[in-house]
């Protein structure tokens, strides 16, 4: 069964491809994903290796962590499960802050604050 690795300490240089080539030389790389931010599209300097059995994963870290790939030291540790978050959605409730308010009125000054009365 395959083994998921954390590797952190990515240089931003560092691909999918190099990372999976850095692995395959301690055993055989099911997948390597570097994680990107979803906007910029640059690495967020980790990713994840997917390693072809338990041996080969403890091989790995006892050979690869805290070595140098593309000019910065790397940690490999086995991945944890990603722990469940909170609902972050954006549906309902919550605000904050003055929003403005009243209708076209409003926005037309009234007497009071010194507007044209239109």
């Amino acid at each position: 069964m395959a083994v998921k690795l954390f590797v952190g300490g990515l240089s931003w240089d560092t691909t999918d491809d190099s990372l999976r080539n850095f692995f395959a030389t301690v055993g055989t790389v099911t997948s390597a994903k570097i994680i990107t931010d979803k906007f910029t599209g640059k690495s967020r300097g980790f990713g994840f290796v997917e390693m072809g059995s338990d041996d080969e994963a403890k091989k790995a870290i006892a050979e690869l962590n805290g070595k140098t790939l593309d000019g910065r030291a790397i940690v490999v540790n086995e991945a944890k499960p990603m722990a469940p978050r909170e609902n972050r959605g954006f549906g309902g409730g919550g605000g904050g802050g003055y929003r403005g308010g009243g209708g076209r009125d409003d926005r037309r000054g009234g007497d009071d604050r010194g507007g044209r009365n239109w």
